[in-house]
C-alpha cells in the first residue's frame, strides 16, 4: 500500500511586530493548569506582541475562563511558563502579577456594588503610588466622571463594564485581560466597547487579550484570533486571514 508522508504541522502566524525579534509583551509556553486532579489546559503556546489585540474564542467550557484565571494566578500553573515583557510570573501571587503589569476584567465584571464609582476605580491604584483617579481615565470614560459618586450597583451593565475596565487600567498595566466582556450587554454598547478597546490600545500601547464567543466583536477588535477547544489551541489566524465559516463552526453548539 502506498504510504503518504505526514503533513508538516502548520506554524502559528507571527504578528508583524514580533517578526523582527521584539520581546512579546505576554508569552505563554506549554501551559498546563488544573482544578485539583482535573487538567483543563493542555500545553497552550502563544504570545502577544506589544500593542496587539488577541481574541481567544471558543464555546463555553472549552477553557477560555480557566486560561484567564491561570494567567492571573487564580488557578495555579501545573507546568509551563507565563512571561510578562520577558519576566516569568508563573509562581507569583495575583497581586504580584498586577504589579508586574497584568490587569484583569473578569467575566461578570465583579465590580464592588456598594462602593461608589470613584472608590471602585481607586481599588485599582493599589500597585501605583497614585492617590487620586487619573483624569485621563475619566476622559476615556466620561460617563464615569458624571457618576463618580454613584454606587457601582446602580450602573447599567454597559456602564459597569466601563467601570471594570477603568479599574483595571488604574494599575497602569502592560497587558489587559478581558473575559467575555460582551456578556449581557446590548449590541449598540458592544460596538462602542470595540471602539473603546482599540482606542485604549492606540493611546496607551497596551497589549490586550480578550476571551469571546461573539465572532463579530472579535473580528471587529482583534489583530489575531485563537480558537480554544477542550483546553488546546485548535486554530489560529491573523485577522485578515480568518476563515469566518471555520471559526463559526468551532463556536456552534
Amino acid at each position: 500500500m502506498l504510504q503518504t508522508a505526514p503533513r508538516p504541522a502548520q506554524a502559528a502566524p507571527v504578528p508583524p511586530s514580533l517578526a523582527a525579534g521584539v520581546t512579546p509583551m505576554l508569552s505563554v509556553e506549554n501551559l498546563h493548569s488544573a482544578y485539583g486532579q482535573s487538567e483543563v489546559l493542555h500545553g497552550l503556546d502563544f504570545s502577544v506582541a506589544p500593542g496587539e489585540i488577541v481574541a481567544v474564542m471558543g464555546r463555553n467550557g472549552m477553557g477560555k475562563t480557566t486560561l484567564m484565571k491561570t494567567l492571573m494566578g487564580i488557578v495555579p500553573v501545573k507546568s509551563g511558563a507565563i512571561r510578562v515583557a520577558g519576566e516569568d510570573v508563573s509562581t507569583l501571587k495575583s497581586h504580584q502579577r498586577v504589579a508586574k503589569g497584568l490587569a484583569y476584567v473578569p467575566q461578570g465584571r465583579m465590580i464592588f456594588s456598594t462602593m461608589t464609582v470613584q472608590e471602585n476605580i481607586e481599588t485599582g491604584l493599589t500597585v501605583t503610588n497614585e492617590r487620586k483617579v487619573p483624569q485621563d481615565l475619566y476622559a476615556m470614560f466620561p460617563v464615569l466622571l458624571e457618576m463618580k459618586g454613584r454606587r457601582g450597583g446602580n450602573l447599567s451593565g454597559g456602564q459597569q463594564q466601563q467601570l471594570a475596565i477603568a479599574r483595571a487600567l488604574a494599575s497602569r498595566p502592560k497587558v489587559l485581560l478581558l473575559d467575555e466582556p460582551t456578556e449581557g450587554i446590548q449590541p449598540s454598547i458592544i460596538r462602542e466597547m470595540g471602539r473603546t478597546l482599540r482606542k485604549i490600545r492606540d493611546d496607551r500601547g497596551l497589549s490586550i487579550v480578550v476571551s469571546e464567543q461573539v465572532l463579530s466583536f472579535a473580528l471587529d477588535v482583534a489583530d489575531r484570533v485563537l480558537v480554544v477547544e477542550n483546553g488546546a489551541i485548535v486554530h489560529e489566524a491573523m485577522r485578515a486571514d480568518v476563515d469566518e465559516a471555520k471559526v463559526a463552526r468551532f463556536l456552534s453548539v
